[in-house]
């Protein structure tokens, strides 16, 4: 069992929002932090327009895939936060979550995706800053 607090990120079709929150987690994260995304009912690949914004942002989710939301990933994360997957998501005592109201880039263009990927950034920093702050340094 790891020491690192977990994160999974939960959307209907893991193929936008959860794809981008992840990244994003990893990115600026690190190793601080365990990450995973899922679906309720999981696409056929990511979303080309989040695959895009990211790259924009210095990101390549390009060789992500789709996977399904299973118990046992719920299990495992301490935080869970689901993005418009409603009541697919299984709740377990001592897990944390979080539900993020957020435009579905399904269908959009790079376009309307890029608020969304830089509003996905600001509440993974917050969330950040919550559960694995950079740790203080020695002057």
């Amino acid at each position: 069992m790891s020491d690192k607090p977990s994160v999974l990120f939960v959307c209907v079709h893991n193929a936008g929002r959860s794809q981008m929150a992840a990244a994003w987690l990893t990115h600026l994260a690190g190793d601080r932090v365990e990450v995973r995304s899922a679906g309720s009912n999981p696409g056929d690949a990511v979303n080309p327009a989040a695959v895009e914004a990211m790259a924009e942002a210095g990101i390549d989710i390009s060789a992500e895939t789709p996977k399904m939301l299973t118990v046992d990933a719920v299990k495992e994360s301490d935080v869970c936060v689901t993005m418009g997957c409603g009541d697919a998501c299984p709740v377990f005592p001592g897990k944390r979550y979080l539900d993020w109201t957020l435009d579905d880039p399904a269908g959009q263009g790079v376009e309307a995706v890029r608020p969304i990927r830089d509003e996905i950034r600001k509440r993974v920093e917050r969330l950040i800053a919550q559960i694995a702050p950079e740790p203080e340094t020695a002057a």
